[in-house]
């Protein structure tokens, strides 16, 4: 090997060093932004892998947002207070007793959550077979009723609605997924089964293939026990007549809203970037093709159905979409 070959291989292995050592470097200086969704399959994590995928987000050099799966609403709001999680998906009613120290069994205050963005309603569900008898959730007592997983939001609002009517210490409590009531719905293992999610639900499909159903009119039981004065976040709607199967009614409900939302520490600038880039034309579009559930999204319902503060980043970004 001649010298000047010599030199010209040293000075090169020298500049692939250098190169090598800039890009890892920029790396480990990459702010990571955790956003905390759900257990596999459920809609809050298809929220958070929906961010993490969108191929402009993954461009940006700044940061970077990493899925992590969780029990779901619940855990989200401890881990995202906590700065566990930067972001994650909520239940605004968890958003809003959380912050007012009125958890269940909790009384801790957790301020350090704030409101991005509105991103879907999630309605009550009640599931009964027809002529059952059960016409309220009073007519519960005694029954077997799927109440939604451990941990879950499903299962925190189906004991907060159960507890406020004073049926939830009064029924035979059965913690499972949705498709695992249906199934044992189906299999007359349960007299009921409740559910927290957007309609069309293919559990409650699943349920009505097997059996004639009916909806429970959730909202008359609301109304008429002062349930909306006590928890303003929880609004009214129906789910229209015909959405499953020999259900040829409006079935009155209420529903809780999936917000997006961000530990106060996350810088402002983050927040706005990543609104920018969800709440484009092309973002919204990328979203409706994770799930159907998010067709609402758009730049009108983002800062809409919300009773807590805003990120200052989200602030910004509302204000000037003149929202």
């Amino acid at each position: 090997m001649s010298k000047r070959t010599f030199v010209n291989s040293i000075i090169g292995l020298a500049i692939t060093a250098m190169c090598l050592f800039a890009f890892t470097s920029e790396i480990i200086a990459k702010t990571r932004i955790v956003f905390g969704g759900g257990p596999a399959g459920g809609t809050f994590q298809v929220v958070a892998n929906g961010i993490q995928v969108y191929k402009p987000v993954k461009a940006i050099k700044e940061f970077s947002v990493k899925a992590q799966t969780s029990a779901g609403s619940v855990e989200n709001l401890r881990k995202t207070n906590s700065g566990k999680q930067q972001m994650s998906t909520v239940y605004s009613g968890h958003v809003y007793l959380g912050r007012n120290g009125m958890m269940k069994n909790d009384t801790r205050e957790y301020k350090n959550v704030l409101a991005v963005a509105w991103l879907y309603g999630a309605p009550a569900q009640l599931v009964v077979k027809k002529n059952s008898g059960i016409n309220s959730v009073k007519d519960l007592i005694g029954k077997k009723v799927g109440v939604g997983n451990a941990g879950s939001g499903a299962f925190a609002n189906c004991e907060l609605f159960f507890s406020h009517m004073g049926v939830w210490d009064k029924i035979e409590r059965n913690a499972m997924g949705y498709n695992d009531a249906a199934a044992a719905f189906g299999n007359n293992q349960l007299d009921a089964f409740w559910l927290f999610t957007a309609f069309p639900s293919g559990a409650v499909i699943m349920a009505a293939q097997t059996n004639d159903i009916d909806l429970i009119d959730l909202a008359a039981d609301a109304k008429s026990t002062g349930f909306f004065r006590k928890y303003p976040y929880f609004g009214k709607l129906s789910v229209p007549a015909y959405t499953y199967k020999g259900v040829n009614y409006d079935a009155p409900s209420f529903q809780d809203s999936a917000l997006w939302v961000a530990n106060s520490k996350v810088p402002a600038d983050v927040v706005y970037k990543l609104l920018t880039l969800i709440y484009s034309d092309a973002g919204l579009k990328h979203m409706y093709g994770q799930k159907k559930t998010f067709k609402k999204m758009s730049l009108k319902t983002g800062p809409s159905n919300i009773v807590t503060p805003f990120h200052p980043g989200a602030e910004r970004f509302w204000k000037e979409k003149g929202m």
